[in-house]
């Protein structure tokens, strides 16, 4: 049986530029002597240049010869438009990118749209608002829910959180209290008409930086820029390379908005870590399927057996699963069982006895695996006691005599 992506049915009833090209229609109709100024959809309003005109007709004309004919194009465009692209758009601003950073598509549109296909559902999706319909549109149909109340609690929310831009702000929205995964910026902003400085924009970029995130930077508008302190390019922004996607678009700057002509950055510092995080996320992060393997490796000093510890350990994972996503995050800090074995000879010095359970402060999962590890690696070393007060009671750890000797 075919099964239809119910997700359609969270969007609004109509697509807002089509609901607001119906409202237009109806109001000339009604009116037809007054004169609109359509601040609605962001089309043009001038004919298409001659010397372009002139030279898609030299284009047509070349593939009416066998010599000059040609077929399907390349998969991500021609190279001769990629170094015209890199050239007049990015070489002229300090700005080095390769042939393959440049993607070549029918429209930024698509390409914004089509862009949340590469990401998970479960990552948390920060979008303006006011925003262009696409990015909130494309990521509800994907399946992530509009999250209309934070909880400050939670590290582990996914969905879409909305970033007011109003007068109170001064139409710029702040950064969020939640981290997100993905970042959704247009400047010049899309519909607000705000720009941002380069220092403004530059928080962005470190805050991406700093917690992993993605930026999704759509600069359709930039033709428009004529202040020398507002960027063209996220990339004229130090580091954003490493955590930004840019979108470009001829529509705005040729009058392309009928032909479809549009193009995509992906720099190969972002493509390079993002595989580097999924490989350490992997490594660091993904819990085991089956402890029995330690009831072999481990033989712990103490009379509480390492079945007792190992179903200690389990229920706890059990109610950290409930709170959190299955699916793995992006690793933010690496550790190794020495320095938590350091950590926590440390914590039981100053605090004397623990509960086994006081010591998963921090719930991420490299994080709480570490920690397991090196409990067991302490036990191993006769460096630490556990006992339980009762079958199925709290299980204890305390400094073993070699502290005392």
């Amino acid at each position: 049986m075919v099964k239809l992506n119910k997700n359609f049915l969270k969007l609004q009833d109509n697509y807002l530029f089509s609901t607001v090209n119906r409202k237009l229609t109806e109001y000339k109709k009604k009116y037809p002597d007054k004169k609109i100024i359509n601040l609605g959809i962001g089309d043009v309003t001038k004919p298409i240049p001659n010397i372009i005109v002139e030279n898609m007709k030299m284009a047509c004309d070349e593939m009416k010869n066998i010599e000059t004919f040609r077929g399907y194009g390349p998969e991500q465009g021609y190279d001769f438009l990629k170094e015209k692209i890199i050239r007049y758009d990015y070489s002229i601003r300090g700005i080095n990118l390769d042939l393959d950073e440049v993607f070549i598509s029918d429209g930024s549109k698509c390409d914004v749209g089509n862009i949340v296909d590469l990401f998970a559902k479960e990552n948390l999706v920060a979008i303006t608002d006011p925003v262009y319909p696409v990015y909130l549109d494309t990521n509800i149909i994907a399946g992530r829910d509009e999250i209309k109340n934070i909880d400050l609690d939670n590290n582990n929310l996914s969905g879409i959180i909305l970033m007011p831009c109003n007068k109170d702000n001064s139409f710029v929205p702040k950064i969020p209290n939640k981290i997100p995964d993905i970042i959704y910026l247009c400047y010049p902003n899309n519909p607000t008409g705000i720009a941002l400085e380069k220092s403004e924009l530059k928080k962005w970029v470190d805050f991406a930086k700093k917690n992993n995130s993605i930026i999704l930077f759509d600069s359709a508008y930039e033709a428009f820029i004529t202040e020398s302190n507002i960027p063209h390019s996220i990339y004229e922004i130090e580091g954003a390379k490493e955590v930004a996607i840019e979108f470009r678009s001829f529509s705005k700057t040729a009058g392309f908005t009928g032909i479809r002509c549009a193009y995509t950055i992906v720099p190969k510092e972002l493509k390079r870590k993002v595989v580097l995080e999924e490989r350490r996320s992997y490594v660091y992060t993904k819990l085991p399927s089956n402890l029995n393997e330690f009831r072999e490796e481990a033989k712990l000093n103490t009379d509480i057996t390492l079945n007792d510890l190992l179903n200690a350990f389990e229920e706890f994972l059990k109610r950290q699963k409930s709170k959190k996503p299955s699916v793995t995050t992006v690793t933010k800090k690496e550790f190794s069982v020495e320095e938590r074995n350091n950590s926590i000879r440390k914590i039981i010095k100053d605090r004397g006895k623990i509960n086994f359970l006081d010591l998963f402060d921090d719930i991420s999962k490299p994080y709480v695996i570490i920690t397991f590890l090196s409990i067991l690696d302490l036990s191993k070393k006769s460096e630490i006691i556990i006992t339980q007060d009762k079958n199925f009671g709290e299980i204890y750890l305390e400094g073993s005599n070699i502290w005392k000797s």
